[in-house]
């Protein structure tokens, strides 16, 4: 049984899903990161800890963060190879 990954991409419509995906999962890093920061900096402020200590939320921020950075370079790679550009309001 071959994996998704192991065929080969045919044209434009066989990369839209991995874009579709990789803007996804690069959006859930970001909300979850915004998360565990506003957690940290309101246990910070109440002096409390909110299961984690302030600093345990703000670290956890960071990872996650910094997890969502190759999701968003391969939806940029994506895009600029296939010359699709982002929407212009």
């Amino acid at each position: 049984m071959a994996y998704h990954w192991e065929k080969p991409i045919k044209g434009r419509e066989g990369l839209k899903p991995l874009i579709r995906s990789s803007g996804l999962q690069g959006h859930i890093c970001w909300v979850l990161g915004a998360v565990f920061a506003v957690l940290g900096i309101v246990a910070g402020a109440m002096d409390a800890s909110l299961g984690l200590s302030s600093m345990g939320w703000l670290l956890l921020a960071l990872v996650t963060f910094v997890a969502g950075i190759p999701s968003w370079q391969t939806l940029m790679l994506a895009r600029r190879l296939l010359g699709i550009e982002p929407k212009k309001d």
